[in-house]
């Protein structure tokens, strides 16, 4: 926000020279002003006002600082956003929340609905028996064919399977050593 803020005061300022040299203490601003595929609003708006002053023949550069580090100009805005921070009166002047933020909670709490859904369901016991917590099964990279979908659902072409259904007499596992169910296999 100081960034806008102080390049609009530069704009509106009388100047000769059409230089400006924005100096930051914030890596994540300068890495997201240059990521083009980072599209938050208040990186936009400094973008556009950027592109506002160099259509005016402005010549704007950003440098990294680092901070603490006794830059007077650093440690002077260090203390005025302090201070505005501690200001009961000061009006907020930016309240919108980054839609990252907002997707990772609507994530968050999806998951937990499912979870609950998924631990309440009598159904699927096999594949609960793979697969307990959904926020770990969303985790994998599964390749999911025909062979893997029968094993985890327990449906399928296994012998116990289609014996249950009676489309087959003999549940016997071709290696002999027991019943083809998911667990022998």
């Amino acid at each position: 926000m100081a960034i806008l803020e102080a390049l609009e005061y530069i704009q509106n300022m009388e100047s000769d020279e059409k230089i400006v040299l924005v100096h930051t203490d914030s890596k994540i601003t300068l890495q997201l002003l240059q990521n083009k595929k980072k599209h938050t609003k208040l990186i936009e708006q400094i973008r556009t006002k950027v592109q506002e002053m160099e259509q005016c023949e402005w010549r704007v550069e950003f440098r990294w600082i680092k901070a603490h580090a006794g830059h007077r100009g650093n440690e002077m805005a260090d203390q005025q956003a302090k201070e505005a921070a501690r200001n009961k009166n000061i009006e907020e002047c930016y309240i919108i929340i980054p839609k990252s933020v907002v997707m990772s909670e609507q994530k968050e709490q999806s998951v937990k609905w499912w979870q609950g859904e998924w631990t309440e369901t009598t159904k699927g016991a096999i594949t609960k028996a793979f697969f307990p917590q959904i926020e770990d099964r969303l985790k994998l990279r599964l390749n999911v064919t025909p062979n893997f979908t029968a094993i985890v659902t327990g449906h399928g072409n296994i012998k116990a399977y289609l014996h249950k259904y009676k489309i087959i007499d003999d549940l016997t596992c071709p290696c002999r050593k027991g019943p083809q169910m998911v667990q022998h296999i």
